[in-house]
């Protein structure tokens, strides 16, 4: 029997806490955010409605509720009828994530292509010649929001000369498979190493990998820590929120020798321990 802490109830409307937020931090990784998500629900479950019963529902102000109607529709994902008063609905699910998807899709290939051309013009803008400086300074860049820290990891893998290393919880992981940086890796023909929890729910998007480059990390470590290493030059580390929503998200990239030290030598010590346990 369900706990009453255990349920979100959306108008008369009960949903599994639980459930729900695995959902938001899904629809989070294609740019939703949290209110977005609870009218995209409230709407799939309960079937067509008035905007006014949809602010009622979720308790949000009407004129914020007409804000994220218009976003959804501008995203392709919910429909509105031509009758007075307008009536409001999501598309089939399965369309809904097909569209979500084809949108994060054409939206990578794009910057995948205008990078050349940002950097060509920017070469034709004259500057001052800097001095040359043979010892590389330490540099923290903080990254805000899914859009910054996605196009960041996307750089770092597009950039990588000899290897990816990846450490992180199975949601994390789910995360990195939708906005397909693992179809990023196979196509820089990189060396990579994984570590993450492996389960029946997340094996699928690791089908398409090297099983060889993947191990099952120690159900001991902690869920919120997830970093990426590239080429022993470049950390990046996530900064966990609590709420997964995708404007939150937050991460510090550095090229600070003793912070890729320390967790390389981490990565590496897993990697270890898992590969003895493997043999066993």
């Amino acid at each position: 029997m369900e706990t009453e802490s255990s349920m979100l109830q959306l108008g008369n409307f009960p949903v599994d806490k639980v459930n729900y937020d695995e959902i938001k931090d899904y629809f989070a990784t294609f740019g939703l955010t949290p209110n977005q998500v609870k009218v995209f629900v409230y709407l799939g479950k309960t079937g067509p409605r008035l905007a006014s019963d949809i602010a009622k529902a979720v308790d949000i102000p009407r004129s914020e509720t007409y804000h994220l109607l218009t976003a959804l529709q501008n995203k392709g994902i919910v429909s509105a009828t031509f009758d007075h008063p307008i009536k409001f609905s999501i598309i089939p699910i399965q369309e809904a994530i097909h569209v979500l998807v084809s949108t994060e899709t054409e939206r990578l290939k794009k910057l995948k292509k205008s990078g050349p051309l940002l950097e060509e013009i920017w070469e034709k803008i004259p500057g001052f010649a800097s001095e040359s400086n043979d010892e590389q300074e330490e540099k923290f860049q903080v990254l805000q929001g899914g859009n910054q820290v996605n196009s960041k990891i996307f750089d770092m893998i597009l950039n990588a000369k000899t290897e990816c290393r990846i450490l992180g919880s199975e949601k994390d992981m789910m995360k990195f498979y939708h906005a397909n940086f693992f179809e990023a890796l196979e196509e820089r023909a990189i060396d990579y190493k994984i570590l993450s929890p492996v389960s029946k729910k997340s094996k699928y998007i690791f089908e398409n990998l090297d099983s060889t480059k993947i191990k099952k990390l120690c159900p001991a470590v902690k869920g919120n820590l997830c970093f990426l290493i590239k080429d022993d030059d470049e950390v990046l580390l996530f900064i966990k929120n609590s709420n997964g929503n995708n404007k939150e998200m937050r991460a510090i990239c550095t090229n600070s020798e003793t912070i890729i030290y320390s967790k390389s030598l981490l990565f590496d010590n897993y990697w270890s321990n898992e590969a003895v346990a493997d043999s066993n």
